[in-house]
């Protein structure tokens, strides 16, 4: 198989030029092997403000792309400290409900069930912009012990992990930045740094911008970072680490083979997710990678090991679609076609059969519980399927109903939603969380949560059966979140976060 390096520059050159408008954010995009690096393609601004444009030596958030790193930290240096099999609670004896029982190797492999911390704060009224401490948050998912779902049962992407096998090691006194500085960045002599707030000064590091529908806005979050998304370093040092991945020599001998080895769900299936790592399959070549999401901040990485080349990509700007961009490169490379984006699904909002789940088809995207991902035609029986081994759909039309796999759960069914207004009228009113002070009330179509004017205000659709989909706006993100009601009990339900109950 030839490696068709000019082919795969021409698509890099050609994703990055939709970063060439005048005052606007950018990105860059390096393709390498382990030796070497074949070619790089710079666009857009590092800063607005200051007019300094992208390039390789720009600092950004990597967001979740850290968790492959501090995967690596905690099976190679780490295993002194802990173990993939040890339980959580055996660390943080502080845990001591469900959440205490995940395995770290769970808990890394997003298969533990945890619920996601961050959706689940905002499904009680914070903001992606209230400033967070670790302590608190601790204390919080101690309080917080319930789980998704029971572990092993399923694959969905949650953070909330990588922050709680951080934490094992702090009350070990070790440190994330300690390890990352140790034992990666000093043998490769490169700069990366995990801080632990996003109001921490970074030597280098350029603003994050969304796009508001008229203008740039500058990006910023509050939680605490964790080991779930805290590194910050350039595209230049981030390809250095990634070439010592593929060449498996100094300090990434055995990283990709520990990271990528299979992990098994309850049911002896193979889940697609490693610790840190996430399996794409491309025709039959088989591409290991992680991706990564801030405000305002976008990272991707792809890399074939047994060719031994690689695509990374990082850009301060939120509105680019860094998984597809990475293939649509790494194809091109290796010369192969992508699958064709589409499906035979009827478009449309639905409803679970019987769990408290919604499903929405709508051109090329499916989205499941607020989460989305593009769809691909399947195989000759007219499924469609994601390329995602972090949210694995596969579905396909029976009737009027879409059944199908959905992040490797048992098979599930959905109809075509029945809106009825006797759903809504029946949780107006004043709804309470108690244990944290939380309050939120629904009056006619609007649900409205929060303090005065930093109230956030969703739109409210019935789907049928005392179920009702809620639509609200979070920083640059747009949440959509099912409330179901249960005679005297309000559940608000993400794919990332199903444990929240209000009651009246």
């Amino acid at each position: 198989m030839t490696l068709e390096w000019q082919q795969a520059a021409a698509v890099a050159d050609e994703i990055v030029q939709g970063w060439r408008r005048p005052g606007a954010p950018g990105g860059a995009i390096m393709l390498f092997d382990a030796r070497q690096v074949h070619s790089t393609h710079c666009a857009g601004l590092a800063d607005l403000a200051q007019q300094t444009p992208f390039t390789l030596d720009s600092v950004v958030r990597y967001a979740s792309l850290t968790k492959h790193l501090f995967a690596a930290l905690v099976t190679g240096p780490g295993r002194r400290y802990l173990s993939p099999d040890d339980r959580l609670a055996d660390h943080l004896p502080q845990l001591r409900g469900a959440s205490g029982q995940v395995t770290v190797g769970q808990a890394l492999d997003m298969s533990s069930g945890l619920p996601d911390l961050r959706e689940t704060l905002s499904l009680i009224g914070l903001s992606v912009y209230n400033a967070t401490t670790d302590a608190d948050l601790l204390a919080f998912l101690a309080a917080e012990s319930g789980l998704n779902y029971p572990p092993g049962s399923e694959v969905s992407y949650t953070n909330t992990g990588y922050r709680l096998v951080e934490e094992a090691l702090k009350a070990k006194g070790v440190r994330f930045d300690a390890l990352l500085q140790q034992y990666i960045c000093q043998p490769l002599d490169i700069s990366l740094s995990a801080p632990e707030s996003w109001f921490d000064v970074v030597p280098g590091l350029v603003p994050g911008y969304w796009f508001d529908g008229s203008r740039w806005q500058l990006a910023s979050a509050g939680l605490h970072l964790s080991a779930s998304g805290s590194v910050a370093g350039s595209l230049r040092h981030l390809t250095r680490w990634l070439q010592a991945l593929l060449s498996d020599l100094g300090p990434g001998a055995g990283v990709l083979q520990r990271l990528s080895a299979p992990r098994l769900l309850a049911d002896g299936r193979v889940s697609g997710y490693g610790l840190g790592l996430a399996t794409t399959q491309l025709g039959t070549q088989t591409l290991f990678g992680h991706g990564g999401s801030h405000a305002g901040y976008k990272s991707y990485f792809l890399l074939h090991p047994e060719r031994r080349v690689g695509v990374a990509l990082v850009a301060n700007r939120e509105d680019v679609a860094t998984s597809e961009s990475a293939l649509r490169v790494m194809a091109a490379l290796l010369n192969r076609a992508l699958p064709q984006k589409g499906h035979p699904l009827a478009p449309g909002l639905y409803t679970g059969e019987q769990a408290a789940e919604w499903l929405e088809i709508n051109g090329d995207t499916a989205t499941w519980l607020g989460a989305s991902e593009t769809l691909w035609r399947g195989d000759a029986h007219g499924d469609a399927r994601s390329l995602s081994s972090t949210l694995p759909l596969r579905l396909r039309q029976e009737g009027a109903d879409i059944v199908g796999e959905i992040g490797h759960a048992a098979p599930r069914r959905f109809t075509p939603a029945q809106p009825d207004s006797a759903s809504l009228q029946a949780m107006q009113g004043r709804w309470f969380l108690p244990q944290w002070r939380s309050e939120l009330e629904i009056a006619g179509e609007k649900l409205i949560m929060g303090i005065g004017p930093a109230a956030m205000v969703a739109s409210l659709q019935s789907l049928s059966g005392n179920r009702v989909l809620a639509t609200a706006q979070d920083g640059p993100w747009q949440k959509r979140f099912m409330l179901e009601r249960d005679g005297n009990r309000l559940r608000l339900l993400l794919n990332r976060s199903r444990v929240v109950q209000f009651t009246r």
